[in-house]
């Protein structure tokens, strides 16, 4: 088959289940998220630790599942917000673990980072989504995370179309020590795309902010959205690896499916609390 046409196929099945999960309601999309979540930080651990550290690995994606549930029950059910203190145990017993690991002193003390790093670098962002998926009294509205999504989607879109027309040949890149094939011109593209995408949505009512507001989380959304994907080529470049996994025909593993959203998620949530539009 066709591999743009299997890229199609498995972007628009990825593109369903989000949008269907987030529409079918709160507990659905959690489970969702939090199948996204563990899986895309399995594959970082895959790629930073191999096949090493197995017991430590698994403590840091119970960690991840905790950052998520305690979020998710917080702004869902209420629960006081004395129980994020059961994150501390996790945390420390990651590194305890790396004590009764088989590998050697010295590549224990490297990977330890990569163990710690990894539920903030994926699941913490994933986890702030439920921020913004409740008012106030715990009613359940998605229509600003579907938003997100749907600019930070526009972007892909158009910083592809405008970087396989204009910036392919005789383009200018972006940065090509990491990612080759980026140009400017997709750059421009995607934050076109990003800006006319949120004025639609604007119109439409599905995003209720000040016009000023929308434009200014678009620009946010793409910009974050770009230093997201670059600092995953690197990371994967760092490692020698095309894919962060096999998942999404097309499309390599969750972790690059959501790169762009591990930055532009908490941007675009800070602007939206920092002004108190939610």
């Amino acid at each position: 088959m066709n591999k743009t046409l299997i890229r199609s196929l498995s972007g628009a099945l990825f593109l369903i289940i989000v949008t269907g999960s987030m529409l079918l309601g709160p507990v659905i999309f959690a489970l969702v998220m939090v199948f996204a979540l563990l899986v895309a930080t399995k594959e970082f651990l895959n790629i930073s630790l191999k096949d090493k550290f197995k017991y430590p690995r698994l403590i840091t994606l119970i960690t991840s599942f905790l950052i998520y549930l305690l979020l998710f029950l917080y702004y869902h059910n209420n629960i006081e917000i004395k129980y994020f203190w059961l994150l501390v145990l996790p945390f420390i017993a990651i590194i305890v673990s790396i004590l009764y690991s088989k590998e050697s002193i010295s590549s224990s003390y490297y990977k330890t980072a990569f163990l710690l790093v990894a539920p903030l670098y994926i699941a913490l962002p994933l986890s702030l989504t439920n921020t913004i998926l409740f008012n106030n009294q715990g009613t359940y509205i998605p229509n600003t995370l579907l938003s997100i999504f749907i600019i930070l989607w526009s972007c892909d879109v158009g910083a592809y179309v405008f970087g396989i027309s204009f910036g392919q040949k005789n383009g200018h890149k972006l940065f090509p020590s990491i990612s080759p094939k980026k140009s400017w011109e997709g750059f421009f593209g995607g934050l076109i795309s990003a800006l006319i995408t949120g004025f639609i949505l604007y119109k439409v009512g599905l995003i209720t902010f000040s016009i000023i507001d929308v434009l200014a989380l678009s620009a946010i959304i793409f910009l974050f959205g770009v230093f997201g994907d670059l600092v995953e080529s690197l990371f994967k470049r760092n490692f020698g690896v095309k894919d962060s996994g096999n998942i999404m025909p097309g499309h390599g593993g969750l972790l690059d499916r959501f790169d762009s959203a591990l930055l532009a998620l908490p941007a675009a949530i800070a602007y939206i609390k920092l002004f108190e539009l939610i």
